[in-house]
């Protein structure tokens, strides 16, 4: 597999076929749209995003790229599906925000731009790639030195299966059925690893909490289910 290519066609053709419902917040992406404000403001709070360069990887149809540029950084969205980024594009015309939107692998833009940015996103996508060793070492070179790297995605335990697998796909039809591989779910110990692998530094590791009957997500405590990383690249 190339590092260039690190995508499985199967996870892109799933998520191609429902992109165009992407900013209807009562369909598939439902979940992703009620944890969005909880993510951002924990962005937000940890990096200074007026005038930043930000690039926002694995930005599907661009809920947090265009979040994170309505909170005045300058982003380049990046992702391998196509028709998601076609709708991010059309959602431009409504927003009115600014969002360079491309397509092309963390890898790739790395070797084309590397330390570029001030801060790198890279939010739920790490279970729906074959090596995610291979992006979080791409989004370490993205970042300049002393920048900052926002990672989340589901731990590996009996309790995110039973939420986001079983409750989430086959119980409350949160999300379609097969989105989520649990063998694909990293511990919080071995994503800090591939972080410490890549050069970067680990600050914080901290819980992402949704309430589907409530709509609406926090972030803190247990890690045991959705979790956020926090890194740095040294200076």
């Amino acid at each position: 597999m190339s590092t260039a290519h690190n995508a499985d066609i199967a996870e892109l053709d799933k998520f191609g076929e429902i992109a165009h419902r992407w900013w209807d917040p009562n369909s598939e992406f439902r979940p992703l749209h009620d944890i969005n404000p909880a993510r951002l403001e924990w962005i937000t709070r940890n990096a200074s995003l007026p005038g930043a360069r930000v690039v926002d990887v694995g930005c599907g149809g661009g809920s947090l790229s265009e979040g994170l540029a309505a909170a005045g950084a300058t982003v380049t969205g990046i992702d391998l599906g196509e028709k998601a980024l076609e709708v991010a594009r059309l959602h431009l015309y409504e927003s009115g925000r600014k969002v360079d939107y491309r397509h092309v692998s963390a890898e790739a833009l790395a070797e084309e731009s590397p330390g570029a940015f001030d801060a790198v996103t890279c939010l739920e996508m790490l279970e729906h790639v074959p090596d995610p060793g291979s992006t979080v070492a791409a989004c370490a070179r993205l970042v300049k030195p002393g920048g900052q790297v926002f990672l989340s995605t589901l731990n590996r335990t009996p309790k995110a299966y039973l939420l986001a697998v079983l409750g989430a796909e086959y119980v409350l039809n949160l999300l379609p059925r097969g989105t989520h591989d649990y063998q694909r779910f990293l511990k919080p110990g071995e994503l800090a690893r591939l972080c410490r692998d890549a050069g970067l530094e680990v600050l914080e590791i901290v819980g992402l909490h949704y309430d589907p009957f409530g709509r609406r997500a926090t972030v803190g405590g247990a890690t045991d289910v959705n979790y956020l990383l926090r890194a740095r690249r040294s200076a």
